[in-house]
């Protein structure tokens, strides 16, 4: 168990010790009341040293945690709080928290018509109650697409991860004929560009797998789960987007950028290792090191003719062919037009 749960555990014992008015407590006596607590909720013998209460009562007395808890000793032995009235659930919130928890619920409320989160309607219209939210107009807005095909299917995948459940998924890629089954161990859900994807692993690999190609799903109670530890920041740290490929290198790539569009790139990088390599009246150098992927040719043909990929010579080519056809579609458009 982590240590934050543990002191929260420890606390709520102690404040439920601290408020009883029917019972003295020593320190000794609290010390055994958290173990029996800790044990409780691990189910295995868990021994709470004296210096770890004795600063968990420090904790809260002080305004750490905002508790500034009452707690006195009497008798020379016991404690309790002062207050008999008092608890650490009772906390008051000021003008200050809020402020701050209106603007979390105006943020909040943007997500009530998105599936995962369909559940915080209650929990949002509760908090609006009990803080006297304001209504207000949105400052801030967050660029979603509730309309996005496959965000039914998040709750599930969501579900699995947590409870790390195996999955029986039909899927039909873009460029498959037919659906098939994939029996796969969800690791992380994945949004990038507006799409949702699953990262899990399949025939001993990593794969993603778009929610918006997913027929059906259902759970697999008989394969033993396998859970890869996945660390999405490592995982992910060598590309743009969200397709891997295991055995290819990061590479440098080399682009320019004209002066007028530069400071957007620079302002927004397309990647965390990207550095300014020359700049002059002309435009910005820069240098990334990732994997080449379709994502990362999509970002560069964004850009159209305000960048120029100098190398590697393999990526230059890609990007020179498909601007070349889509300068040929227009120009087949504007002959269709003549006609």
């Amino acid at each position: 168990m982590s240590s934050n749960k543990n002191a929260l555990i420890r606390y709520k014992t102690l404040d439920k010790c601290l408020k009883n008015k029917y019972r003295q407590y020593t320190l000794e006596d609290l010390i055994d009341e958290c173990s029996e607590a800790l044990f409780e909720f691990e189910g295995k013998e868990s021994f709470v040293s004296k210096r770890t209460v004795q600063l968990d009562l420090q904790n809260m007395r002080s305004e750490k945690f905002g508790y500034e808890a009452p707690i006195e000793v009497y008798d020379r032995k016991y404690y309790r709080y002062s207050d008999p009235e008092y608890s650490i659930h009772n906390i008051s919130v000021n003008e200050s928290d809020l402020k701050a928890m209106n603007n979390a619920i105006q943020i909040l409320k943007q997500f009530k018509d998105f599936s995962m989160f369909k559940d915080m309607n209650g929990v949002i219209q509760k908090l609006e109650d009990s803080i006297h939210s304001t209504s207000q107009k949105s400052i801030i807005h967050l660029d979603k697409n509730e309309r996005l095909k496959g965000l039914e299917h998040i709750d599930i995948l969501y579900e699995s991860i947590l409870n790390r459940k195996v999955l029986r998924i039909l899927y039909k890629s873009f460029k498959a004929k037919e659906s098939d089954y994939y029996t796969v161990h969800p690791q992380l859900l994945k949004e990038y560009n507006n799409r949702w994807f699953l990262i899990c692993w399949f025939k001993n690999k990593m794969y993603n797998l778009a929610l918006d190609r997913m027929e059906q799903i259902s759970i697999d109670e008989k394969t033993a789960y396998i859970d890869k530890e996945f660390d999405s920041d490592r995982y992910f740290g060598e590309v743009i987007g969200v397709t891997v490929s295991d055995g290819q290198r990061p590479q440098n790539v080399v682009f320019k950028v004209n002066a007028k569009h530069a400071p957007y790139v620079k302002t927004k990088p397309f990647h965390h290792s990207q550095v300014i390599v020359k700049e002059d009246e002309a435009g910005t150098i820069f240098k990334i090191c990732v994997q080449l992927n379709f994502e990362l040719e999509r970002m560069i043909l964004g850009l159209g003719e305000f960048i120029t990929v100098i190398k590697p010579d393999k990526l230059r080519r890609r990007i020179q062919t498909s601007l070349k056809e889509a300068y040929e579609n227009y120009q087949n458009l504007n002959r269709d037009e003549q006609a």
